[in-house]
């Protein structure tokens, strides 16, 4: 009765079904049908740029223009949260402390200014000149010493004779 049967129809033998099994496996792990032109890229040609992904392509100087912004809001932001946590915590003191409070630093400010003016002032009137006047023998010895000392244990020893 197996001869009335179509092949489709008849079951597979242990060893047709394994052949067949390994078929199917194999197709579903084979690569994919592709072609790849092995001849070289030239190096240069009529083909303009193509933009890749990520950040556009810039000049060297918009390069460097927009690293600096994008640290400098970093940095922005971390000044500016302590601003905020500052006056988020000075909103809780009374309004006089909170005045004093913030004119401290301006006051600071005005005052070193003040010193440094009055610095430069006096280094501008010093005077270098010196007028002697002497009635009789007089010997006049000069005597300069200069030095520069650095590093953490320093020892300077000036012998002058």
């Amino acid at each position: 009765m197996d001869h009335d049967r179509t092949a489709a129809e008849r079951p597979l033998s242990d060893d047709e079904a394994n052949a067949r099994a390994r078929q199917l496996i194999e197709e579903a792990y084979a690569p994919p049908t592709s072609y790849r032109d092995p001849s070289p890229v030239p190096a240069y040609g009529p083909t303009p740029p193509v933009a890749q992904p990520g950040r556009p392509p810039m000049s060297q100087k918009a390069t460097d223009a927009s690293a600096l912004m994008l640290s400098g809001s970093v940095a922005a932001l971390s000044v500016g949260g302590a601003t905020s946590l500052v006056l988020y915590t000075l909103g809780h003191v009374d309004p006089t402390t909170l005045a004093i409070g913030a004119a401290g630093p301006v006051a600071l400010v005005l005052a070193v200014g003040s010193l440094i003016r009055s610095v430069g002032r006096a280094k501008q009137d010093m005077h270098t000149e010196h007028h002697h006047h002497y009635n009789g023998s007089v010997r006049q010895e000069t005597t300069n010493v200069s030095s520069t000392t650095s590093g953490l244990f320093a020892k300077n020893r000036n012998d002058v004779r």
